[in-house]
Order: structure tokens, then C-alpha cells, then sequence
């Protein structure tokens, strides 16, 4: 069999399963850079088995059409919306999946709060340069997280802000009022979230129904100064209307995801001083990768031996 390992961008997806065994029997080929849209069709047509990482492939049925070798697929993950799942059925294609953890996006999440409030990376920057404090930073106890999504991740988020004395509000279309009084999280509108929240955080799958859920009107209701945290999908927020607060200096912006990944080297969004950037970070952490490369190798091995398991079509 010829096996596909796509995405690695750091170039370790051998040093969490073994990987390099596969090349007794099969050809086993690493693609470590993102590869170009316009060149798949030629560069995996050779693949009988794809092993992909997230979304950072897309696989619409135009590509999968052209892939008449391809038999398997495993993303990490238990979806991946950037797969047409129906073209892949009706093409034969098995599509297979991982279990996802939710600590690392959370702990990232927490971590670019407490960085946006402390003003910890311009701080730093400052000091490399040889200066001495910036500006008085501000505090998490007693301000307020909307949080946007109170699912997994918006759960354990919840409780962080908790710990260190935050008020906690949140929203989404699907919340119950039982659901926010289990985790002790006052349930708002999203309007009196965005008007409400020092800081907000978003943690909901991309779908029809949250593709620019926050835009102009809604950026509009947010206290100057205040943070938006988006560690979700970019996609999610409507991004030339953030850019145009974080422009004027209105709202701030802490950022993990965007629409184009890699972000293009001359984005303005490199340059802008408040915004606060991190390179898709939230599920590359070795507690996830572990358990993504884990049972992505055995995933296959189990599909090479016509058992196949964690089976999404």
C-alpha cells in the first residue's frame, strides 16, 4: 500500500507512533509543508491511504472524484467538515476517525486571557529591547467572560475563569438554562453577553447557523477595550468587521485560528498591535498528539488487517 501522512508541519507525527514500521511492508510518505490546492489531484493520486490532520486539507468531492486509488482515509478527530463525507461513500472511500481532547484548546484559551490581561507578550517584547513596564496591566477577578459555546471546552474554560474570581456569563443557540447552572454560569442573550463581557470566547463548530454569528452589529454592543478570544474557527466571526475595531483601537483581538492557514506572511494582521496571534495552537499539544498519531496508527493497522474501527462512513 502507498500511505500518505499529510500536514506533519512539524515533522513529528513519528515521534508519537510508529509510523517508520509501516515501511516494511508499505510505502509510507510524509508531506511536512502544506501542499497547494491546485497541486493534490496530481501529488495524492498516487495514495491508497490518507492520513490527514484536522482540517488543513480540504477534500471536496472534486478532489475525491480524482482520487480513484484513495481507500482510506483517517483523520484525527471524530469529524472534519472540510470532508465531503458523501462523495467519500460514494466513491468507497472508508473514512476514519480519533478521539479529540479538549484540555490543550481550553488551556490555550486560558492562557491568551491571561496574556491579553497582563499584556505578558508586548511586556516581553519591551524588555528584549531593553525597556521597563509598559502600562498598568488589568485583572481577571471581577471582570467578566462571555463565553459563547458551553460544551466541552467551553466548559472547562468556565471553570478556569472561576478559579481565579471571573464572572461568567454565556450563550449559544443550543444552551439550556440547565446546562449553565450545572457549571454555575449565568445564561444571557447574546446580546447582553457581547454588551456584558470584558473579555469573549468562543467555542462552537463551524455550521450554516454560526458561519458569521458575530458581526458588525454585534462587535458594536462591546465595551471599548474589551477582548475577543477565538481559539473556535475564524469563520465564526465576521473577520474584516473585527479588523475594523481593532483598527480603530475599540476591541482587541486574541486569536488562534483564521480563514487562510498557514496565516500569508504579509497578512496584515502580523502587524497589527492589538491583536494577539498564536499559529493554530489549541490542539498541538503532546497529551493530543498522542492521542491523535495513537490511534490514527492503529486505525490503519486494523483497516490494513480488514477490521476496520472508529469507522465515520
Amino acid at each position: 500500500m502507498k500511505i500518505a501522512i499529510l500536514d506533519d508541519y512539524l515533522d513529528c507525527a513519528r515521534q508519537f507512533a510508529p509510523f517508520d514500521l509501516l515501511e516494511q511492508q508499505h510505502q509510507l510518505t510524509v508531506f511536512t509543508g502544506k501542499l497547494a490546492d491546485e497541486d493534490l489531484p496530481t501529488v495524492l493520486a498516487e495514495f491508497d491511504a490518507l492520513l490527514v490532520m484536522r482540517e488543513r486539507t480540504a477534500f471536496p468531492a472534486s478532489l475525491i472524484k480524482k482520487l480513484t486509488k484513495l481507500k482510506l482515509i483517517v483523520t484525527t478527530g471524530r469529524r472534519n467538515d472540510v470532508i465531503d463525507m458523501d462523495a467519500c461513500r460514494a466513491a468507497g472511500i472508508t473514512v476514519c476517525g480519533t478521539d479529540s481532547p479538549p484540555q490543550s484548546t481550553a488551556e490555550l484559551t486560558f492562557a491568551l486571557i491571561t496574556a491579553a490581561a497582563k499584556g505578558i507578550v508586548s511586556e516581553h517584547n519591551d524588555m528584549q529591547r531593553g525597556g521597563w513596564q509598559l502600562r498598568v496591566s488589568g485583572d481577571l477577578k471581577g471582570s467578566t467572560l462571555g463565553i459563547i459555546g458551553l460544551g466541552r471546552i467551553g466548559g472547562i474554560v468556565a471553570g478556569y475563569a472561576q478559579a481565579f474570581g471571573m464572572h461568567v456569563i454565556a450563550w449559544s443557540q443550543n444552551l439550556t438554562g440547565e446546562r449553565a447552572r450545572e457549571l454555575g454560569v449565568e445564561h444571557v442573550s447574546r446580546d447582553e453577553l457581547m454588551t456584558r463581557s470584558d473579555y469573549i470566547t468562543i467555542h462552537l463548530r463551524l455550521s450554516e447557523r454560526t458561519s458569521n454569528l458575530i458581526g458588525a452589529n454585534e462587535l458594536a454592543l462591546m465595551k471599548e477595550n474589551s477582548w475577543v478570544v477565538n481559539t473556535s474557527r475564524a469563520q465564526i466571526i465576521h473577520m474584516e468587521s473585527l479588523l475594523t475595531e481593532v483598527r480603530t483601537g475599540r476591541l482587541n483581538g486574541a486569536l488562534d485560528v483564521y480563514e487562510l492557514e498557514p496565516l500569508p506572511i504579509d497578512s496584515e494582521m502580523r502587524s497589527l498591535p492589538n491583536l494577539l496571534l498564536s499559529p493554530h495552537k489549541g490542539y498541538v499539544a503532546r497529551s493530543t498528539y498522542k492521542v491523535f498519531y495513537e490511534q490514527t496508527y492503529r486505525t490503519l493497522l486494523a483497516w490494513l488487517d480488514g477490521k476496520p474501527v472508529n469507522v465515520i462512513v
